[in-house]
């Protein structure tokens, strides 16, 4: 008997190891106190690349400008929503755009749409984010 009690006491911490443990700190900071005004939302610039499957261009552009959206720098894209439409789910865009894929747009503060200057996938992703800055500058 006294050896079970002797073994629940054994598996049972002390107080003075309890208080020596403390909870890891996050290095992750989450983005709603990452911005400097806490009160108004974040603006978010959009991109609208035109594609369809199986465009070697397309999707050689969307590696780079996905590869831009992430860069750091002087001309961060870190506040820009790109979304790929794929041509040949809407008539219209199939219309406007067979010949042309890739195509660039930038969404203005209306909700039309501008398109922007042809850019090659065979630029490099820091000329791309640079371009791309400019343009929805």
């Amino acid at each position: 008997m006294a050896f079970a009690s002797l073994a629940a006491t054994a598996a049972r911490p002390s107080s003075i190891a309890l208080l020596g443990r403390r909870r890891p700190r996050s290095i992750f900071t989450p983005l709603a106190f990452c911005s400097s005004s806490s009160s108004s939302p974040l603006k978010t610039r959009k991109l609208v690349l035109y594609s369809k499957p199986g465009c070697c261009l397309c999707d050689g552009l969307k590696e780079k400008l996905q590869a831009a959206l992430l860069l750091s720098g002087p001309y961060s894209l870190h506040d820009v929503d790109l979304q790929v439409r794929d041509i040949t789910s809407n008539p219209k865009w199939e219309r406007a755009y067979q010949y042309e894929i890739p195509v660039l747009a930038k969404v203005l503060s209306d909700g039309t749409e501008e398109t922007l200057p042809r850019i090659s996938p065979r630029l490099g992703v820091e000329l791309i984010q640079k371009k791309m800055a400019a343009a929805l500058a």
